[in-house]
């Protein structure tokens, strides 16, 4: 790691344009390192620069961590960055799956070394920067199962990353915007403010997805129209594949579709004509993480530079078709580690979602703290 740090600083500014990193709180984690525990970090999953935040953080402790890693960053990541990747502890983990080796190397982690874990419980990347999506309850097992396996106490210490603007990119966002409108042969809206311009489009592109899937516009507010849609889509997909999901949140359900439709595909050949229904059933899970990724309320709630940053990063992708936004302004951003629970002895099922819940509930608490006032934009 430290032979890498110039060159991840390099693109920490040059790709995430992160000007400085401010870490609070991480006594916490050196206090558990130094007891012996385990050690469990579970940040929210705001953007793509949360990794080089984190490992900011654990320079900073002159020391190691590990990363549990989705594999399609290594699928997509150039060859030097996989090297990059694992060098920094980072392993791979299939989440559409039952990935038992991955769940096997987390635990080792956590039982046998006092280097932290890092783990993002939510499972994709939101461009949600003040809020938590539901955290996944594998997270919690793994901690759990850690106990039983190296009988000593696990620490799980709760993560908030923030990022902030250094100066205002309303400029470069509303050119953006009218791409987007041009995109959907609409004229520019100069006299509406950034934020209006954003729940226009939310609202006219809901629309013509609804008439796709439901054949008429909906009725209710952004957020109801949004969840309500997703729901028909997963319901129409559960009841096809007979899946049972009461009760589970939008991310679970659409994890175990998928599992469901993957599981399929691979048990037909490639020319197979069911391949394509197949594929247009994937095409609909990902629609639904896309909806799920828009929050009716975030930027009416309250329309921070932040917020309309970040919607506006997630129409780029999902409409313009970018890989990744661009960061269009520079940023600072911190890293806040809270209050740790200490798990020490092994649990039930039960255990494994209230310790979830209970990481998820102090993130979002973190994450509700007032910015600090060096990193508020200027104009």
């Amino acid at each position: 790691m430290r032979a890498w740090r110039p060159l991840r600083r390099f693109h920490q500014l040059r790709r995430e344009r992160i000007l400085e990193v401010k870490v609070r709180g991480l006594d916490f984690v050196r206090g558990a390192m130094t007891a012996g525990h385990g050690v469990l970090v579970t940040p929210n999953h705001a953007g793509h620069g949360d990794c080089y935040l984190l490992w900011e953080a654990i320079d900073r402790l002159h020391s190691r961590c590990y990363v549990m890693t989705a594999w399609q960053v290594f699928q997509m990541a150039k060859g030097w960055e996989r090297l990059l990747y694992r060098q920094h502890g980072c392993f791979s983990i299939n989440r559409e799956g039952t990935d038992l080796q991955a769940f096997r190397q987390a635990v080792q982690v956590l039982a046998k070394t006092s280097y932290p874990l890092v783990i993002f419980p939510e499972g994709e990347v939101y461009h949600l920067n003040e809020r938590v999506t539901p955290f996944r309850e594998g997270t919690g097992s793994i901690a759990l199962s850690a106990v039983k396996r190296g009988g000593r106490p696990v620490t799980c210490i709760p993560c908030a990353l923030r990022y902030y603007y250094v100066r205002d990119p309303r400029p470069e966002l509303e050119h953006v915007m009218g791409r987007l409108e041009e995109r959907v042969f609409w004229r520019a809206s100069p006299h509406l403010t950034l934020s209006e311009r954003i729940v226009r489009f939310a609202d006219g592109t809901l629309q013509l997805k609804e008439l796709e899937y439901l054949g008429h516009r909906a009725e209710g507010s952004l957020t109801e129209r949004t969840n309500a849609l997703a729901d028909v889509v997963l319901s129409r997909l559960e009841a096809h594949y007979g899946v049972a999901t009461r009760g589970a949140s939008t991310p679970e359900r659409v994890k175990e579709l998928r599992h469901q439709v993957i599981e399929r595909r691979r048990q037909l050949s490639r020319l197979d004509p069911a391949q394509a229904d197949l594929s247009r059933d994937l095409d609909d899970l990902f629609f639904v993480v896309q909806l799920f990724s828009y929050p009716g309320d975030y930027v009416t709630e309250n329309p921070t530079i932040e917020r309309m940053a970040e919607t506006i990063d997630k129409f780029e992708e999902d409409f313009l078709g970018a890989p990744t936004a661009r960061i269009r302004g520079t940023r600072r951003a911190t890293v806040t580690f809270g209050q740790p629970v200490v798990i020490e002895r092994h649990g039930a099922r039960e255990g494994a979602r209230r310790l979830t819940r209970a990481l998820e509930d102090r993130v979002q608490q973190l994450l509700d703290e007032p910015a600090p006032a060096a990193a508020l934009v200027s104009a």
